[in-house]
């Protein structure tokens, strides 16, 4: 079969796909799945029984989407009424079983991003207006509120809950079942309901092949921040003076920063138009 004068290699009969729909070379659309008018697919793409792809959602090469998937739908948001937003996917990701992603709403600037490289593990929550950039984990029933920015190589836990509008730092593992009601620093681990920095992500950083100098630096940084007896902005001078201010640790200290000035998370609901 053909699509826009590139071969398709597989539709099995029983998928609905509209004839508005854009399906690039070598994909795979499985029994009883549904396409949409503005759905755009890119090469590669494997789509697996009972997926629903809808909404204006791009996709892009090499992603996976497993039985029960939904994609692209409306927000879950009562100030949503019917506005053209947008749901945009990279390339290399999996989404397993029953995982939900909404389009953006207007109010949040219009689109949902996913990166490249993720896996969304069964029944997880993409809400609206969400980032989330490269190579992250999120484990089995991870829920994101609306306005989540999650930063590259994050880990999160299964069943773990993310308020809307919270940033979450790279390299960041977020134990299974904790609640996330702020910003989460980068390389930090936390747990807890509502979850707090527990200890330095050593194990994760190790796997992502951080050298024994970035990680000194890090885990000096670590104990200046939450272990020392001071404040946090004595801390940070402390850091600021030190040998150790490293790249690494610099984004750690300017992440903390945005959060304070309220650059990132919560604080940035109260500036939403209403």
């Amino acid at each position: 079969m053909f699509r826009g004068g590139l071969k398709i290699v597989s539709i099995h009969p029983t998928a609905v796909i509209s004839p508005k729909a854009e399906l690039a070379s070598d994909v795979e659309i499985g029994p009883y799945a549904i396409l949409g008018d503005h759905v755009k697919l890119g090469p590669g793409c494997r789509v697996h029984h009972h997926v629903t792809l809808t909404g204006h959602t791009t996709v892009g090469e090499g992603n996976t989407f497993y039985p029960g998937a939904i994609i692209g739908t409306p927000p879950q948001d009562l100030k949503y009424h019917g506005e053209t937003t947008f749901l945009e996917i990279g390339s290399g990701n999996t989404f397993r079983e029953y995982v939900t992603v909404n389009v953006g709403t207007e109010l949040g600037g219009g689109v949902t991003r996913i990166g490249n490289g993720n896996l969304v593990m069964a029944s997880c929550h993409i809400a609206h207006d969400c980032v989330i950039e490269d190579n992250t984990i999120l484990a089995n029933l991870a829920t994101l509120g609306g306005h989540v920015r999650v930063e590259a190589n994050a880990v999160f836990g299964g069943l773990v809950g993310v308020h809307h509008f919270v940033t979450i730092g790279r390299y960041a593992f977020l134990g299974g079942m904790s609640r996330i009601v702020q910003d989460i620093p980068p390389f930090m681990m936390v747990e807890g309901n509502p979850a707090r920095v527990r200890s330095l992500n050593l194990i994760g950083l190790k796997r992502k092949g951080f050298s024994e100098e970035r990680i000194e630096a890090i885990k000096f940084a670590f104990r200046k921040l939450y272990r020392d007896q001071c404040l946090m902005s004595q801390a940070i001078e402390a850091l600021e003076s030190s040998d150790s201010y490293t790249d690494d640790v610099k984004y750690l200290v300017q992440f903390i920063r945005n959060s304070d000035r309220g650059r990132f998370g919560r604080a940035l609901e109260a500036d939403r138009k209403t």
